[in-house]
């Protein structure tokens, strides 16, 4: 070869490997913490990330549902109420305090919890007899539901234990809180009266339908930012899709490639979305963005030898609390996690 013809290769190749070499960085959006798994055949159910990476859930096996803290390298199990034999944890603030339910005598209850101190019970409203907690402020303002004789009402009990009931719009029922933000906002779904479920919001106590896409029925409100932005699903005859309510206006957060179906469950202050989307006959962990849209989070990892399969819960640092499994299964289609051992993962973004 020519002198300056194999100048020329030398130099598209070198050209060639920067190109890979920022590719691969540019790709690589997260680095990646492994928080393991519990135990051996266990699957485990997390719902809940605060500002310290710490996450809250359960572990699921023969012998029951127990609920747990977990941070790096440290796991804390959570025990029962008395007489129970079951709890599972949702959520988790940055004081430490967790929420969630467990079973007692006769039914199941709603709690607070800290890492070390025993559950303390959150009583349903006068006249239930059954309470489960979805989620918790930093101020220690819980929500999730009373349910009784008289059906399922959504509630938030303060952090001096007192409960109150959150009412609904004329004609609507069976109400249940599943997100709340600092300053007290809150997110849900009730019955409407043509008995499909829709979003909800409360601000200050004043319940709002949050609605649908354009062309559903059906609707769930799932988590809630500081600015009021609340994220979900929105259903209808073509499936299920992630919704953002921001503004008085809903929008259809997308898709992945491959795939239709998608589920909202988490927002962090700087608006950033996290969720679940099928991709192909998989399911699929995606951060949105409002300026990079949905993107898969196996493709702004290092390579790994696991498939992020749905990421549950974003912190205002960005960081994202996200669920996998060994990527050589065979069974690459799961419909829920809880179905199979999994592994827990914290994802921090690059600088």
């Amino acid at each position: 070869m020519h002198g300056s013809a194999r100048s020329i290769c030398v130099l598209w190749l070198c050209l060639l490997a920067i190109l890979a070499i920022t590719t691969t960085a540019q790709a690589a959006g997260y680095t990646v913490v492994d928080l393991g798994t519990l135990e051996e055949g266990n699957s485990i159910l997390v719902r809940g990330l605060n500002n310290n990476g710490e996450a809250a859930g359960a572990s699921v096996s023969g012998r029951g549902h127990r609920g747990f803290i977990v941070g790096r390298g440290r796991i804390d199990r959570l025990g029962t109420l008395p007489q129970g034999d079951h709890s599972v944890a949702r959520s988790i603030n940055d004081a430490g305090e967790v929420v969630g339910s467990a079973n007692g005598l006769t039914s199941i209850r709603a709690f607070r919890a800290t890492r070390n101190g025993a559950l303390q019970e959150l009583a349903p409203l006068a006249g239930d007899n059954a309470s489960e907690a979805f989620a918790i402020n930093t101020r220690g303002d819980a929500v999730g539901f009373s349910s009784g004789p008289a059906g399922v009402s959504a509630v938030v009990w303060r952090r001096d234990g007192t409960v109150q009931k959150l009412g609904v719009l004329p004609g609507w029922r069976a109400s249940r809180a599943l997100g709340i933000n600092d300053g007290g906002d809150v997110v849900g779904t009730a019955v409407v009266a043509s008995g499909r479920k829709h979003a909800i919001r409360w601000s200050r106590g004043t319940p709002t339908d949050l609605g649908t896409l354009p062309g559903d029925d059906e609707s769930e409100a799932f988590a809630i930012n500081a600015a009021g932005d609340a994220v979900g699903i929105s259903s209808g005859a073509a499936g299920t899709r992630a919704a953002l309510w921001q503004n008085g206006r809903v929008q259809d957060l997308g898709t992945l490639a491959g795939g239709r179906i998608t589920r909202a469950l988490g927002i962090n202050e700087r608006g950033d979305v996290v969720g679940t989307a099928a991709a192909g006959h998989d399911l699929h962990a995606f951060v949105w963005t409002p300026a990079a849209g949905m993107q898969d989070l196996n493709s702004l990892i290092p390579v790994s030898p696991f498939i992020l399969m749905e990421a549950v819960a974003v912190n205002t640092r960005g960081v994202i609390l996200a669920i996998g499994r060994d990527g050589s299964d065979d069974e690459a289609e799961h419909d829920h996690h809880a179905e199979f051992p999994v592994r827990v993962f914290l994802l921090e973004p690059l600088p």
